[in-house]
């Protein structure tokens, strides 16, 4: 079991006015996520919904939802991984090189390769930024995702372990690279909390 042992057919979206819009996937396909995440990928109102959906066939995709004319509608993905039973773990959404636009980042295969991959969104999809291994932020047999994005210092940086899950890295999209560093061994959650929070 990854985590939890749930997956949902349907994403529901209620609007203030008590309007609900409403998207079911296909029988092949199941949003394999923990939360959906509201954020604003386009820069236009209303925030879009940030998931993560797998296919019996291919494994899983992040997948963008924005509500259009009254109807929810992806309209971004990445690719599928390529391979049933992988996923990835949704690991920041926000402006991570300071351009002005959004980038989203997972840890694709957190349990295996761990590829820290960051794509941005643009009109018409999601183009791949940045991609490098070595990162995870999800154990198997956990209902949580681990690290998350914080800004030191005005730099916005992706925590995550190794691969290894004895070490603490803070990732960020530089010069359209990423740049990992260490940041000290990793003992327990409050390692990560503690990283998150800026502490020393």
């Amino acid at each position: 079991m990854l985590g939890d042992g749930l997956e949902w057919g349907a994403l529901t979206l209620e609007t203030a006015d008590g309007v609900a819009a409403v998207v079911r996937l296909p029988e092949t396909r199941v949003f394999e996520d923990l939360v959906p995440r509201f954020a604003d990928v386009d820069g236009v109102a209303p925030p879009e919904i940030v998931v993560v959906e797998s296919s019996a066939t291919g494994g899983a995709r992040l997948a963008v939802y924005g509500l259009d004319r009254g109807a929810l509608r992806a309209i971004a993905a990445t690719p599928e991984i390529g391979a049933p039973f992988r996923w990835l773990a949704p690991a920041a959404i926000a402006d991570l090189d300071g351009d002005g636009a959004i980038e989203i980042a997972y840890v694709e295969t957190p349990h295996l390769r761990g590829v820290l991959r960051v794509w941005g969104f643009e009109p018409g999809g999601l183009t791949e930024r940045a991609a490098a291994a070595g990162f995870s932020n999800h154990r198997i047999g956990e209902d949580f995702i681990s690290g998350g994005l914080r800004t030191c210092a005005g730099v916005p940086e992706i925590v995550t372990a190794d691969l290894g899950w004895t070490r603490l890295i803070a990732a960020r999209l530089q010069d359209g690279r990423i740049a990992a560093r260490d940041l000290g061994p990793l003992r327990g959650r409050e390692d990560f909390a503690a990283a998150l929070a800026c502490a020393p």
